[in-house]
């Protein structure tokens, strides 16, 4: 009898201690999955693949499996055009999927990180040697601006930039990934502010001021005079399965959101499975949303970029210096 009961604690200790142990990720997560936000999706996918969800439903996809690279960048303008880099070009599409802009670089060159400069304009940044920042005239095809930028000697093209994003001043925030620094650059090319870090990918300009910058030891909020007044990192999140931040965004609410990239190539689809593809936080670090969609009918891959659509807005309404 003792025995038998013995048996049973052991066993009642050890199934609540797995239980216990299981990540958050496996269980029900918090929020209202897909229905939590409207956003635009887009990762660094075998399929180069672009979601839009709305209400909890993917409305619109794209994918390019016959392709060749992978999406780091990607934003939707107020006129439902997509605009995007996918490693060996920048292209830009319609809702119809028609191509309305395309640029290839050359050999030994890649492309990361696109953004928008009113309808005519994009601004890309050139990974390669050397590097370069255009601002390009995507109706007359010239290049309107062009800004050599430093990188790690002696050169890696794939490691240099991931995310670049105009701040409302008309100024450029980089992320050298290689230099581990974040560069605030003018419009012609002089260094305004920087910051360091530990292989940043993302940088966001915030509306007081303020930058939030994603790298290898998390995101962090600094002011321009380098303190640091927010910080959070997956140790913030016990329980939760993450592989590699990417970007950071604020939410009207006060709220951030960190997306987590995992690699597709060199892990299985039973490896990915319950890994986050985003986490939404409160300031005081409460965890409100965890997405992880990993199977049909809204399978969504890895997680690279997000654009939150909640909110109506322009991201083509900015500057950069004299280009508007």
């Amino acid at each position: 009898m003792r025995l038998k009961l013995l048996i049973a604690l052991i066993v009642f200790s050890v199934a609540g201690g797995v239980a216990a142990q299981q990540p958050a990720a496996a269980q029900a997560l918090p929020g209202n999955g897909l229905a939590q936000h409207d956003f635009v999706y887009a990762g660094e996918s075998h399929d180069r693949s672009i979601f839009i969800v709305r209400a909890g439903k993917i409305v619109w996809s794209y994918s390019d499996p016959a392709g060749k690279g992978e999406i780091s960048d990607a934003v939707m303008l107020s006129n439902g055009n997509i605009l995007f880099a996918h490693q060996f070009g920048v292209t830009e599409i319609t809702p119809e999927k028609k191509v309305v802009w395309n640029y290839e670089p050359p050999a030994g060159h890649e492309v990361h990180t696109a953004v928008p400069i009113g309808k005519d304009r994009v601004l890309y940044i050139q990974n390669g040697d050397p590097a370069l920042l255009r601002v390009v005239n995507i109706v007359t095809g010239a290049t309107e601006k062009e800004i050599r930028l430093k990188t790690k000697q002696p050169p890696s093209t794939h490691g240099q930039f991931r995310h670049a994003r105009l701040t409302s001043q008309g100024t450029l925030l980089v992320a050298h990934m290689d230099l581990n620094k974040v560069v605030e650059y003018d419009s012609n090319g002089n260094e305004l502010w920087s910051f360091p870090g530990n292989g940043i990918w993302g940088v966001t300009p915030l509306k007081n001021g303020n930058v939030l910058i994603t790298d290898r030891e998390g995101v962090r909020e600094v002011t321009r005079r380098g303190d640091s007044v927010w910080n959070w990192s997956a140790s913030d999140a016990p329980g939760y399965k993450f592989s590699n931040l990417q970007l950071a965004w604020r939410l009207p609410n006060g709220n951030t959101v960190i997306n987590n990239w995992v690699n597709e190539w060199s892990t299985k689809p039973e490896e990915r499975a319950g890994t986050l593809q985003a986490i939404e936080v409160t300031p005081a670090k409460q965890v409100v949303w965890a997405l992880a969609s990993w199977t049909a009918p809204a399978n969504l891959g890895p997680a690279t970029t997000f654009q939150f659509l909640d909110e109506t807005s322009a991201p083509e309404d900015v500057h950069f210096g004299e280009f508007k």
